[in-house]
Parts: C-alpha cells; structure tokens; sequence
C-alpha cells in the first residue's frame, strides 16, 4: 500500500473519531440527559481547556522521547479508553470528567497526526505543501462520514455516539503503531520553560497589529464553538417538540442537515486563493465575520417546515464562515512573524481561537441560551458577530498587496 493511501486512512479516522460525537453530543446531553444550556457548553469548553496546553505537552514527548507515531496511537488509545467510561454515565458530576479526559487525549492528535504524515511524506520525497492538503480532505470526508452514520443508526441523541467512536479511536490507535516511524532528539538543548512550550510568540502582543488580530482570533473562536454545541440540540430537541415539525428531516436527520456545512467547509477552502488575491486578508477575514452574522441569524429565522430554506442556507454559509478566516488567519500569522517563532506563533493563533475562544465560547453562549431560550439566542449570536466585525473593520489596519499574496502563495 503507497504512502498516501496509508495516510489517508490515517486522516479519515483521525477526524471520523471526532465526527461520530462533536456534532451530535448536543442533542443527546440536551435531549437523552435533559441537561441545561450552561452544562452543555461545559462539554464543549472541554476541547478549550485541552488546547490550552496538551498539545504542547505531547509534542514535546514526540519531539524528545518517544516517536510521533506511537503517541498518536497512545492518545487515541487512552482517548477511546474514556469515551468507554463515560457511555453509560448520566450523572453530570460522572460524565463531565470522563469526557474531559476523552478529550485532552484526542486534542494533541490532530497535531501529532499532521507531524507523522508531514514526516512520511518528506522521508518518500514528496512536496508537503503539494501532497498534504488531498490528503487531509479526507479528514474531512471522514468526519461527514461519522456525521452521516451516527445519524441513520439512530446514535444521535443517544450514548451509543461514545461507543462508535471510541471503536474508530481503538481502530486508529493499533494502526498508528504500524505508520512510518518519527524521528526524535534526544540532545537536551539549554532553553526556558517558555520556549519549550513555545510561549515566546506571545510576545507579539506587544504589537498592536498582531495584538489586536489574536484577540479577535479569540472572539472568532468563541463562535466556532457556538454552532458545534447547539445546533444540533435545537433542531433535535426544541423543533422536536413542536408538533409541527415533528417527523421533518430537520428534526429527524439534523446530523445530516448539520453535515452540509462540512461539505460546504471543503468547497470553500478552493475559493480563497482566488478571494486572498482579489481582496486581502482583512477584507477575506471580514467577509468571515459577516458570514457568522448571516449563519446565526438564518439558524434563528428558519425551520424545519417551510423555512428549512433558511437552515440550508446556513449551512452553506458555515464553509465561507469556518474557512475564511482560519485559512486566511493561518497565512496572515505566516506572513507577518519571524520564521524563528513562527511555528509557535501558529500555536499561540490556534491556542487563542481552539483555546480561550472556545473554553470561554462555550460557557458563554450556555448561559445565554439559558436566558433567552431558541430561536432568541441566535439573533443574539449574531448581534454579538455583526459588533466584532464592525469593530474590526474599524481598528485592524492592514494594506493590500496582491502581488505579495501571489508571490507568497507561490
């Protein structure tokens, strides 16, 4: 078998892991588990304390000690491990720690995953640059995929979205053991504990440029987190319970109509070369942030019924939202920082958008859907989008040069 079908099974079940729980989970802690909005976006802040620092942590293991590959195949292990655990826990107080956990197992490996195929593709000669984005469309394949499967086994709005994907974890786990081995070093090298982690790229805080696009990086974060937690337990659970929608397939196959923003996510990511060139980074990271204004609101104003126009067209909408600005934001970092702290850099970009934005997302938007109930809670998602895109357009000052964009993309 060639490398790269290796690596795409790799991708696949990397993300179809995440993909049989992520978007479901919602539905099933809302509707199976009658838990509130609050406790639900503290499942989901999960994935926001894990950022934080495990990534960085098993990096270094990789790095140092033991190759890339078997902690891959560890995390996924003891990631599964306590996904098992939690399944048949209803308890909050039991479930919670359990899923956290989970979690902070399987939050280094989609790093970790990049390293090894990264590593393996410039052992066999290719071009990384040429040969890794086919292959990690698959990961998003794979996620559809998990999306698709939990919802026609009718595991989404039970406990048995756990087991699937626990089955993926142990399946990718044993199969990491056999990918091409990383190398490690071993030198120890004289450096800081904040160069270990990779923390001296936070001092580009003191540049107002680089300030200001890491704390909306932050803010944008915080909605990515919002449509993960509860769209699905809108659909499922609050239209649900309108005899109206009951037996639509908005309400029966959310996890279906939920998977069109993944399809739309894989489009998209071909139109932003064109978008970079054409508008810049601030304009492309602006059309993002509108995107969200338009995802939260058609959420709120459609239905499953005659409105499930609206709830299509949100879904579409979520590629430009999602891609827009994490692709154009990754390059952005690429571009404007020292190539001595640029790898850190990307990981303080992604520690303020998978970290601080989505442990501080999650709780947030818990505690406003407790206080204004559905559909209100999306108009004022959107509200809260529309202020963080004018306020960006406004401070975040950034010159246009197509030429330097081609250039770089070349």
């Amino acid at each position: 078998m060639s490398i790269k079908i290796r690596l795409i099974v790799m991708n696949f079940f990397q993300y179809a892991i995440w993909g049989a729980w992520l978007i479901s989970l919602g539905a099933y802690l809302g509707g199976g588990l009658k838990f509130s909005g609050f406790q639900i976006g503290s499942f989901f802040a999960t994935m926001g304390i894990a950022s934080l620092f495990m990534p960085a942590i098993m990096g270094i293991i990789a790095d140092r000690w033991i190759p890339a590959q078997k902690v891959l195949g560890m995390c996924h292990i003891l990631a599964a491990g306590f996904l098992i655990a939690a399944a048949p826990q209803t308890d909050y107080g039991m479930l919670y720690p359990l899923v956290l956990l989970s979690v902070m197992f399987y939050m280094p490996t989609i790093a970790l995953s990049n390293s090894v195929a990264y590593n393996a593709l410039s052992h066999h000669g290719f071009d990384t640059v040429k040969a890794f984005p086919p292959i990690r469309v698959w990961g998003t394949v794979g996620f559809i995929c998990a999306m698709i499967a939990v919802d026609l086994l009718g595991f989404a709005t039970t406990s048995y979205q756990f087991y699937l994907s626990a089955g993926l974890g142990f399946a990718l786990g044993i199969y990491s053991f056999t990918l091409p081995d990383c190398t490690i070093c071993k030198s120890v090298e004289h450096k800081t504990l904040v160069d270990t982690l990779g923390l001296r790229a936070f001092a580009l805080f003191k540049e107002r440029k680089m300030a200001i696009f890491f704390i909306f990086s932050m803010m944008l974060g915080m909605s990515l987190q919002i449509t993960n937690a509860y769209a699905n337990d809108y659909l499922t659970n609050f239209y649900g319970a309108i005899e109206a929608y009951k037996g639509t397939f908005g309400v029966e196959h959310a996890n279906i109509l939920i998977s069109l923003s993944q399809m739309s996510e894989t489009l998209c990511i071909l139109l932003i070369p064109f978008f970079l060139r054409k508008f810049g980074i601030k304009k492309v990271m602006l059309i993002s942030m509108f995107a969200w204004v338009l995802r939260f609101g058609l959420l709120g104003a459609g239905n499953p019924g005659g409105g499930v126009w609206m709830l299509i067209l949100s879904m579409i909408v979520y590629g430009v939202a999602f891609d827009f600005f994490n692709i154009s934001g990754s390059l952005f970092v690429e571009r404007e920082t020292d190539s001595s702290i640029r790898s850190s850099a990307q990981g303080v970009f992604m520690i303020m958008t998978n970290g601080f934005g989505a442990f501080i997302g999650s709780y947030v938007a818990g505690i406003v859907v407790d206080a204004t109930g559905w559909p209100n809670a999306w108009y004022v998602f959107a509200a809260y989008s529309l202020v963080v895109a004018l306020v960006f357009g406004v401070i975040f000052k950034y010159k246009h040069n197509p030429d330097e964009v081609k250039a770089f993309q070349h």
